[in-house]
């Protein structure tokens, strides 16, 4: 089977990845880069297991920058591209996947089209209006980021809306890829699988808001956060997980997902959803304000992104605090690899580690790293168990 992945991110790659063990895949970007990188067998993203995948596996696939080239013969065109939150709207900018749905019902109206992005509640339903001829199906991911290959071979659930033939024969290829044979398989309505993903998402930040506020309560009142974060997950209903103190949650996902699922809330009552995308900013201010009762004269950030493993800094909670401290008109200097640039925002970027640990009064760390080791008296942090 030929199936079209367009969109070479997280959801992407992995989707790509995964379907090219057993099928024809054709990955398609805008980006020649990430398209040169593909077609040599190197990932475009950090991902240990894609990387692992592309340099061992004999894998079916072939990367172009031209939709068009792709789409004959394609059974599948699966949809991964960016849909960032337009804080001006307030909602979602789908304009990305509308503009390739749109180019599929003119270039190849027979192809199904599954759409993986993450979008607003109603949007598949107005894609169905807008292109009638076109099969659209909603197949929301649930990755993390530098384990998005992992999570498809391992999926916690798949979902797919809507019931029908080709809905069993998509979500058939995604177990067909899996590690796992017991994969349970959700067929919802469109709208509902669209409500699955921002509910989840916003779950999660709600979880990591709660042990960020509670943490802040102990350090507020000098109490030992980690012990009372361990009592509490001995409950079974709660749980010894996902529970690590942080800057805040960030990423790509979570900011925006809870975002746009509040303007979803637009007409029907809450305040618990509102609570959640306000609690982020409560945590980066108070993050901000302890680092500077130290009064330091230079602060360091070390790593932009919020989770080991991953190169993805979209919406990093550590650049709001960047941003808090440095208006006071504390200076602050950065050591990030992955930037090649030598200012960041209007921040310098340090290459040499050694240079960057001994110009720094406080390095700011969302999770700990063995190179600062040797400055641990330096470094801020609420990492405690060492995890995401």
């Amino acid at each position: 089977m030929k199936i079209v992945v367009v969109g070479l991110g997280y959801v992407g790659m992995a989707s790509a990845v995964l379907l090219a063990q057993r099928h024809e895949v054709v990955a398609v970007d805008i980006d020649a880069a990430r398209v040169a990188d593909v077609n040599a067998r190197r990932s475009p993203i950090v991902d240990p297991d894609i990387e692992d995948f592309l340099a061992s596996k004999d894998l079916n696939l072939t990367a172009t920058t031209e939709l068009a080239e792709a789409l004959p013969g394609a059974e599948f065109a699966i949809v991964a591209t960016p849909t960032d939150y337009n804080t001006f709207t307030q909602h979602f900018d789908t304009s990305t996947v509308e503009n390739v749905l749109a180019d599929i019902a003119r270039l190849s109206p027979t192809t199904v089209a599954v759409v993986k992005s993450t979008i607003p509640v109603g949007f598949t339903h107005r894609m169905r209006e807008e292109h009638p001829g076109l099969t659209i199906l909603f197949s929301p991911e649930f990755l993390r980021e530098g384990r998005a290959l992992y999570d498809n071979l391992h999926p916690s659930r798949i979902v797919v809306a809507d019931p029908g033939a080709d809905a069993e024969r998509f979500a058939g290829l995604l177990v067909e890829g899996s590690q796992d044979p017991d994969v349970p398989v959700v067929y919802t309505g469109a709208a509902e699988a669209e409500a699955i993903k921002l509910f989840a998402n916003t779950y999660l930040a709600m979880r990591v808001a709660y042990f960020n506020e509670l943490d802040t309560f102990a350090a507020t009142h000098g109490l030992d956060t980690k012990q009372i974060i361990t009592g509490v997950g001995h409950d079974p209903r709660i749980g010894d997980f996902y529970n690590n103190p942080s800057f805040g949650y960030g990423g790509y996902c979570l900011p925006k997902d809870t975002r746009q699922l509040l303007a979803n809330y637009q007409d029907v009552p809450q305040t618990l959803i509102q609570a959640i995308v306000d609690s982020n900013s409560t945590r980066k201010d108070f993050v901000a304000f302890d680092v500077l009762a130290k009064k330091p004269n230079v602060v360091g950030v070390y790593r932009l992104a919020m989770k080991a493993g991953s190169d993805n800094f979209r919406q990093s909670s550590i650049q709001g605090i960047m941003k808090r401290i440095k208006a006071k008109g504390v200076p602050v200097i950065l050591f990030e690899p992955q930037l090649e640039e030598d200012e960041f925002y209007r921040s310098e970027v340090v290459r040499d580690l050694a240079e960057f640990k001994s110009r720094c009064d406080v390095i700011l760390a969302n999770r700990m790293a063995p190179e600062l080791a040797d400055v641990a008296d330096k470094v801020y942090t609420r990492d405690l168990f060492g995890n995401d």
